[in-house]
C-alpha cells in the first residue's frame, strides 16, 4: 500500500512570501513578530517581543515566572542549530527528603512547592542580547503596553478561571484579586488588564537604560543589566517572600514553598548542542534529555525503515504502529531520561532500535516495557491509573478542589527574510499554577511537577538539577540547511503530534498547513508528566475525523479508544524555506480557533 494521498480541503492556505513568517498560539503574539518584521527588526528580534505578548495575552498558558526551550539556527553558511536553554533548576532546599517530611508522594501539581527556578525571562533576554538587534524598550513596548492598556480575554482563559474561581476566591484571594477583579470570573473578550506585571517590565527597561559611571553602556550591557535586575530586584525578592507563606497545593495540603532570591541569582539560561538524527533525507533536531526530545528522534528511528504504509496515520496499519512506537519511546523516557547521564547513544543506536522494534506486534501493547542498557536498571516509575490516582482530577496542573482544569503552553516561529529561524515552545507559571504574586502581577510555575520523590534516577527530585520537561520544538534541516521549524504545545502529547506532522509532509508530501489540520491522534499508554501522573494502559485518543473504520480497527487491535471530536488534538504551527525558490512559508494550527500565521 502507498501513503493515503492529502486531501485537497484544508482551512487556510499555507502562507507563502519573501519577506518573513510568524506562527503562534495567538494572534496578537503573531501580529507583534509581524510588527517587529516589518519594522527592521531580525527573527531574534520578532520572537522575543512575541513571547512577551504571549505572558500577558495567554498567562493561562504560559507565564513570566515559568521557563521555555527554543531551537535556532541563524543566517550564515557556517551556522548550526542551537538549543536556547530556559529551564530553570530545583531550589537549593527543594530536597527529596523535605518533601517527605511534608507528607508528600508526588510533588504537587500546583503551588510554590512546584516551582522550579523561572528560566524563561533571562532566557529571552539572553537571546536578544546575543542574536537581536533592537533595544530592550522597542522590543517590551508591546507586551507593555498590552498589560497596562488592556487585551480581550481569550476563551480559554476565561474558561480556565471560571474552573478554579472557587480556589481561587478560598484560598488564593490574590489570583482572585487580579483575574476576578470584580468577583466573578470574566467572560470572553473581556478587556483584562495587569498593571503589575506592566510595571515589572517597566523596571527592567529602566534597568536597561541606566548609564554607569563610566559613560554611556553597549546594548548587550543594557540587556546584562536587565537581567540582573530580573534575577536580583524586586521579582526574586517579592516572589520568595509572598510564597514563603503557607498555602494550598494540589491535593489539599498546606505548604510553603522553599524558593529564595539565590536561587533566582544563581540561574544563568544558556545555550546547548541539539541531538540530531537522520530521516528520510532530513536531519531532525531536538533539544536534549533534560527534554523529552529525543524521544521523538527514537520514534523516527523505530519507524524509518518500514514501509510508507506503516509511517501514515491514516491508515489502520499506520495509526496501529506509530501508536506502538511510541509508547515503546516514551517507556525509554520515562526509564533513562532526565538531566544526568543519559546514554543516548546506546539509546538512539541501530542495533537498539532493531531490537525494540522486533516488539510492535500485532495487537496494542498494554504493558510500560523500557528497553535494557548494559550494567544499568531501567527505572520503573509508579503506575497510577485514573482509578487508583491519589487525589481526585489530573491534569496539567490540577488545582480545582473538584473536576479538573489543564495548564499547557505556547509555541512560536519566526524566520526572516536574511535566513535566521527560530522556533520555541514557552510553558508555565499559568495562572492556575500557584497563587499570584500581587506586587509581580504573576506567579511561579510547576516544574518540578515532573521530577520524583525517589533518589537515584535521573528525573529525581535533587537541588540544583533541572526538572525534565515536556517542552520541545524542533528544527529541520536539508542539505545542512534550515528548511522548517515546528512546534506544539500539549504536554506530552507535544512531540506526538510534531510526529505526524513530521510524517505527513516528509513522507506523504503534504504541505504544511495540510498536515496541521489532518486528523490526529496520540497514546496514553504513558505515565503522564504532571501530576498526579496517572497512566492508561493501552490508551490511544483520536480525532473522530479519523473515520469509523480506522477507530474501529484500531479497537480491534485492543487500542482503549477516546474519541475527542473532530477538531480537539494538534496545536502545531511551523515555518519554512524553500530551498529551491527561497520561499518562505507559514502554517497554523486552526483547533480552538486562536494560533494563527502570517507573513508576506
Amino acid at each position: 500500500m502507498t501513503y493515503t494521498a492529502p486531501g485537497s480541503f484544508t482551512t487556510r492556505p499555507t502562507l507563502a512570501g519573501t519577506f518573513g513568517m510568524s506562527a503562534s498560539t495567538h494572534w496578537l503574539a503573531t501580529a507583534t513578530s509581524q510588527s517587529v518584521l516589518e519594522r527592521g527588526g531580525n527573527a531574534f528580534d520578532a520572537a522575543v517581543a512575541a513571547a512577551f505578548v504571549l505572558h500577558v495575552v495567554e498567562p493561562h498558558l504560559n507565564g513570566p515566572g515559568g521557563d521555555l526551550v527554543g531551537i535556532f539556527q541563524t543566517a550564515g553558511a557556517d551556522a548550526t542549530p542551537t538549543v536556547l536553554m530556559g529551564q530553570g533548576p530545583a531550589p537549593a532546599a527543594a530536597s527529596i527528603d523535605h518533601y517527605r517530611d511534608e507528607g508528600l508522594e508526588l510533588v504537587p501539581g500546583a503551588g510554590g512547592l512546584a516551582a522550579a527556578v523561572p528560566g524563561a525571562v533571562d532566557a529571552w533576554l539572553l537571546l536578544l542580547r546575543d542574536h537581536g538587534t533592537w533595544e530592550l524598550a522597542d522590543v517590551l513596548a508591546y507586551a507593555i503596553g498590552y498589560a497596562r492598556e488592556g487585551h480581550p480575554l481569550v476563551a480559554g482563559a476565561a474558561a480556565t478561571i471560571a474552573r478554579v474561581a472557587e480556589l481561587f476566591r478560598d484560598d488564593w484571594p490574590t489570583s482572585a484579586a487580579l483575574w476576578m477583579p470584580a468577583g466573578e470570573p470574566p467572560v470572553a473578550g473581556r478587556m483584562m488588564r495587569n498593571p503589575a506585571y506592566a510595571d515589572v517590565l517597566d523596571g527592567l527597561v529602566h534597568a536597561s537604560c541606566t548609564l554607569r559611571d563610566d559613560g554611556p553602556v553597549g546594548r548587550a550591557a543594557r540587556i546584562d543589566a536587565a537581567r540582573r535586575e530580573w534575577k536580583t530586584g524586586v521579582v526574586a525578592h517579592e516572589a520568595s517572600a509572598f510564597l514563603a507563606q503557607p498555602h494550598r497545593h494540589s491535593g489539599g495540603g498546606t505548604h510553603a514553598a522553599v524558593i529564595t532570591p539565590d536561587d533566582f541569582a544563581g540561574f544563568e539560561a544558556g545555550y546547548e548542542a541539539p541531538v540530531t538524527r537522520e530521516f528520510r533525507g532530513r536531519t531532525i533536531a531536538k533539544p536534549g534529555a533534560w527534554t523529552q526530545g529525543p524521544a521523538l528522534l527514537q520514534t523516527l528511528g523505530l519507524l524509518e525503515p518500514l514501509a510508507d504504509d506503516l509511517l501514515d496515520p491514516s491508515q489502520v496499519d499506520g495509526a496501529h504502529t506509530i501508536l506502538e512506537a511510541q509508547k515503546l519511546a516514551y517507556a525509554d523516557r520515562d526509564a533513562w531520561f532526565g538531566d544526568d547521564d543519559v546514554d543516548l547513544d546506546s539509546l538512539l543506536s541501530p542495533d537498539y532500535l532493531d531490537e525494540r522494534r522486533s516488539l510492535i506486534g500485532a495487537t496494542a501493547s498494554a504493558e510500560f516495557r523500557p528497553g535494557s542498557l548494559p550494567h544499568r536498571t531501567p527505572y520503573r516509575p509508579p503506575l497510577r491509573t485514573e482509578y487508583d490516582a491519589p487525589a481526585a482530577g489530573t491534569g496539567e496542573p490540577t488545582v480545582a478542589k473538584t473536576g479538573e482544569t489543564r495548564g499547557d503552553t505556547c509555541h512560536l516561529d519566526v524566520i526572516d527574510r536574511w535566513g535566521n529561524i527560530v522556533s520555541a515552545t514557552p510553558s508555565g507559571g499559568w495562572l492556575q499554577s500557584s497563587p499570584a504574586v500581587p506586587a509581580l502581577g504573576f506567579c511561579l510555575g510547576t516544574r518540578l511537577q515532573m521530577t520524583w520523590l525517589e533518589p537515584g534516577h535521573p528525573s529525581s527530585l535533587v537541588p540544583g538539577r533541572r526538572p525534565r520537561t515536556t517542552l520541545t520544538p524542533t528544527l529541520v534541516l536539508r542539505d545542512g540547511a534550515p528548511e522548517f521549524a515546528i512546534g506544539s504545545p500539549g504536554g506530552d502529547q507535544q512531540d506526538q503530534w510534531q510526529l505526524l506532522a513530521l510524517l505527513r509532509i516528509i513522507v506523504g508530501g503534504y504541505t504544511p498547513q495540510a498536515a496541521i489540520d489532518a486528523p490526529a491522534l496520540h497514546t496514553t499508554s504513558l505515565p503522564e508528566s504532571f501530576w498526579p501522573r496517572t497512566w492508561t494502559p493501552g490508551g490511544a485518543v483520536v480525532e473522530d475525523r479519523l473515520g469509523d473504520a480506522l477507530i474501529e480497527g484500531l479497537e480491534r487491535r485492543g487500542h482503549v479508544v477516546t474519541r475527542a471530536g473532530g477538531w480537539s488534538l494538534g496545536r502545531v504551527s511551523a515555518v519554512g524555506r524553500d530551498a529551491a525558490t527561497g520561499v518562505l512559508w507559514a502554517a497554523a494550527n486552526p483547533r480552538g480557533m486562536q494560533g494563527y500565521a502570517a507573513g508576506r
